[in-house]
């Protein structure tokens, strides 16, 4: 699956993904620094009914929001972290198989962590201005 968007419309883009995607409760978005990594994260959650402030936890690690149902949304940044010993440490991992929803930027720093069943969504921008999005399936 790509999809091509701009910010403006992200929104239906993010529908398509959550269709695409069904019932997942893992998301790993790679991209790189400006990608829309914590964008395309932020409309996700909105589309979920979250409505907590839901900015990039580059320092905290892992945010822990509600859903329009009340169960926890996991939103985690590993930028930071070192390698899948530090990943655990912050306690990551036991957020990827709580068997609640994640939402994960920079998992390749923590390949070796991820249950079965992740979905891997690429992030790229593209000369125009406008983001690209890739699910390979």
């Amino acid at each position: 699956m790509v999809v091509n968007f701009s910010l403006d419309g992200i929104a239906p883009a993010v529908q398509e993904l959550l269709a695409h995607v069904g019932d997942a409760r893992v998301l790993a978005f790679h991209g790189e620094m400006g990608a829309g990594k914590t964008t395309c994260i932020e409309a996700i959650c909105r589309a979920w009914g979250v409505q907590d402030h839901t900015g990039s936890p580059t320092f905290s690690i892992i945010n822990e929001y509600r859903d329009a149902d009340g169960q926890p949304v996991y939103h985690m940044d590993l930028y930071r972290l070192k390698d899948e010993a530090e990943a655990m440490q912050a306690g990551v991992e036991d957020c990827l198989y709580s068997g609640y929803r994640c939402l994960v930027e920079w998992p390749e720093k923590a390949p070796g962590i991820f249950p079965p069943g992740t979905v891997h969504i690429w992030l790229k921008l593209t000369g125009d201005g406008t983001r690209r999005l890739e699910i390979n399936p």
